[in-house]
């Protein structure tokens, strides 16, 4: 493809959980290091982005959030309103910044990036994490974006391409990171690591669980990193049980990590791939079953299982995670057959893309 000449304006637009803002952020950097892009976020005042976006080095701008009721409701009637008003706010937002192209990852900023994005006759592309996609990741490709998913059969038109990741966090585990991790978290060397996270807001299913096994974990000679959530209540800390609302660097997490415990949201379950370590997924039991399916090939592979929210308890926690620890020819071949599932970095690829659309124009 040809390099562009001068650098590109793009608007990423994922905004909420992590796992929207994650994707984004991948690509927004791979479009910065290799195209030299001036890459501006779309989010909103109630997500995480408001902290991931700057961190990251990268502007911010934020537009009105248009959750779609799933009943009846005063909130329904409004929806019109609302969405026009957005509408409008990111047309603003894409003349200040002299969009050249948009990409969207779903979530309540995605659905306005796309129609504001149509409007000016702005290319824009939709990019797709989990195994079924949402509303409005479909409307988007309705309207004419660019479809690309993670995996084939979510329901919406594009090219598979993967899901992009923060790079740095695939391949070998550097043991620069695990020490950082050591020493952020007080963590000891020669303990066996089980990392437990329910995703940027947390799980009360799976905190509940560690609470109920955790002196049994401890016990068996294992320490644990546990991510409870910012808006969870905070648990002491005891010997080789470190506690923390959310983890920024995952990198350092993952590691240090020699088993996961987590939610299996697409970002996460291509980020533990990616990085080789073994897991017990929980699916979140709502949506549209978009967590199991998620998982379900690196399961099939042998490097995941899997436990039922609604089966999840201290003790099938415990025997789970003692199954795996307790027999390292299992957690060996785990390890193997996550880093050979086939988790891939796209964000290169969707950069490429984009840029050649901008430069083919």
């Amino acid at each position: 493809m040809t390099q562009p000449t001068d650098p590109i304006r793009v608007v990423v637009a994922g905004g909420g959980t992590a796992g929207h803002i994650e994707p984004a952020l991948a690509v927004a950097e791979a479009l910065k290091d290799t195209y030299n892009a001036d890459v501006t976020a779309l989010g909103t005042a109630r997500g995480l982005e408001t902290t991931l976006v700057p961190d990251r080095g990268f502007d911010l701008k934020l537009i009105e959030p248009v959750p779609v009721p799933r009943k009846p409701s005063a909130d329904l009637l409004k929806l019109p309103v609302r969405v026009v008003k957005a509408i409008n706010q990111t047309r603003k937002i894409l003349k200040e910044t002299q969009a050249q192209a948009v990409i969207g990852f779903g979530g309540y900023v995605s659905a306005p990036a796309y129609m504001a994005a149509r409007s000016l006759r702005i290319p824009f592309f939709v990019h797709e994490a989990n195994a079924r996609a949402g509303m409005a990741n479909k409307l988007g490709v309705k309207l004419g974006g660019v479809g690309l998913n993670a995996v084939e059969g979510s329901g919406m038109d594009g090219q598979v391409v993967g899901i992009p990741i923060r790079k740095g966090l695939g391949g070998d585990r550097d043991v620069a990171h695990a020490d950082r991790a050591r020493a952020m978290w007080d963590l000891e060397v020669d303990r066996t690591t089980i990392l437990v996270t329910g995703g940027s807001q947390g799980s009360v299913s799976i905190n509940n669980a560690v609470a109920d096994g955790l002196d049994q974990l401890l016990a068996a000679g294992f320490q644990v990193l546990h991510a409870v959530g910012k808006k969870n209540v905070l648990p002491a800390a005891k010997p080789g049980y470190h506690p923390v609302p959310f983890i920024d660097d995952m990198q350092a997490a993952y590691a240090v990590a020699d088993l996961i415990v987590c939610r299996s949201g697409a970002m996460t379950v291509a980020e533990v791939t990616a990085a080789g370590v073994p897991a017990i997924y929980v699916p979140l039991p709502h949506g549209n079953g978009e967590q199991a399916l998620n998982a379900k090939k690196v399961i099939e592979a042998g490097g995941a299982r899997q436990i039922d929210d609604a089966d999840l308890n201290g003790k099938m926690l415990v025997d789970a995670i003692l199954d795996i620890l307790n027999n390292p020819a299992t957690l060996q071949e785990m390890a193997r057959a996550a880093r050979n599932s086939g988790a891939g970095n796209a964000s290169d690829v969707i950069a490429a893309l984009i840029a050649d659309t901008i430069t083919h124009k």
